[in-house]
């Protein structure tokens, strides 16, 4: 009579569903970053071309810098790929202090250079000018992460967050500060402080970033003219009504890659800042949820990659906290400003704006992300 069990001998190979599957969220998100990156290039040409001409340049001319930069970024990638976890952790304080170095000299050498109002960027020799505040985001997060598990290890990554903070904001760079805050917070909370704690944190830092954002006469216009959009419609409001429009015009479907009118003068910082903007005058409504899809997948692709191996391996877990936090919160930041849902400040669209150090740091933040993923999928300890 047939009792209806197996048999408990046998030894051929497990049922399907009992095998350890390797996940797909690599390629998954392989292919999100390229298409951030292409769209993002092409879009950049669309919107940039203009602005080269006006400026003597060739109209490839931001294309052609991005381009360096991404290039520059995929050599770092493939390096990072390769060198061990530990490797990365043993090279966070020499980074952290050479980013220290680098915004002291932006800020009191010879090298800084300051552009509409901001003293950001350095120039040293032939090399094409850098933004150090960029890089000074991958290093905090590397510092917090080579800091996991450590006693009293987020003591001295904390002390440097207040320090580049600080060198930012005398840069003028409130919106990179502010990010940079964001950073540090997502960082405490993978570091296993209290969510409680890090709220009180930020009560008692509100009254100094408070102060901060009002110790200048154009934030506190800007401030002002948000709140009170019909202030200064032609003043303070004009990029941001102009972006608006540009918007609007793109409708459901846009009006067409390259037919785009806003970025014929229209639009200040069109290749840069607000590029959002063409984006959904060419792109329409459903381009531009295309892009925010993307973006949502590669923040939940982040995330989830971080939670997946948070037991086997805290420092890269941080690593693609801190990273994704970043690219998320950049993203969201830029496009609430361009849509009037936040004050205008100059943050770029991570994968979009003209900008070698931001693409950059983006590749390598995406690496980061790509390294915890290939991690997750690799069984055992190997």
């Amino acid at each position: 009579m047939n009792s209806g069990y197996q048999n408990l001998d046998y030894q051929g190979p497990l049922p399907q569903p009992l095998v350890a599957q390797r996940s797909k969220s690599p390629i998954t998100f392989l292919v999100v970053t390229v298409l951030l990156t292409v769209i993002g290039v092409i879009q950049l040409y669309s919107a940039s071309y203009n602005e080269a001409l006006l400026n003597g340049l060739v109209h490839y001319y931001y294309l052609s810098r991005q381009l360096q930069f991404i290039a520059l970024g995929l050599v770092a990638s493939f390096i990072l790929l390769i060198l061990p976890p530990r490797v990365l952790a043993f090279f966070a304080w020499p980074l952290a202090l050479g980013v220290l170095l680098l915004l002291v000299l932006t800020l009191v050498g010879p090298f800084g250079q300051e552009k509409f109002g901001s003293r950001r960027w350095l120039q040293i020799g032939p090399l094409p000018a850098l933004q150090p505040s960029e890089f000074a985001k991958i290093a905090l997060i590397l510092l917090f992460a080579s800091a996991q598990g450590k006693q009293r290890g987020i003591i001295l990554p904390s002390t440097i967050a207040v320090i580049y903070s600080g060198l930012i904001f005398l840069q003028k760079d409130y919106s990179t500060m502010l990010l940079l805050v964001l950073i540090t917070f997502s960082m405490l909370l993978v570091s296993g402080v209290r969510l409680g704690k890090v709220i009180g944190i930020l009560l008692f830092l509100f009254p100094p970033l408070f102060v901060a954002l009002f110790s200048q006469a154009y934030r506190i216009r800007r401030v002002a003219a948000f709140l009170l959009p019909s202030l200064d419609p032609s003043g303070m409001n004009y990029q941001v009504n102009i972006s608006l429009r540009a918007i609007a015009k793109g409708g459901w479907f846009g009006v067409g890659l390259g037919n785009g009118t806003y970025k014929l003068g229209i639009l200040p910082e069109v290749h840069s800042d607000f590029i959002f903007a063409s984006v959904a005058e060419e792109f329409g409504f459903v381009g531009i949820f295309l892009i925010l899809l993307l973006f949502f997948f590669y923040a939940l692709l982040g995330y989830n990659g971080a939670k997946r191996i948070e037991a086997k391996d805290p420092f890269l877990s941080a690593l693609s906290v801190g990273a994704t936090t970043m690219v998320a919160s950049q993203a969201l930041l830029n496009i609430a400003v361009v849509t009037g849902l936040a004050p205008p400040t100059g943050i770029p669209l991570p994968f979009f704006s003209q900008g070698g150090t931001n693409i950059f740091v983006m590749i390598i933040a995406s690496s980061l992300l790509m390294k915890t993923l290939l991690r997750g999928n690799r069984r055992g300890d190997d």
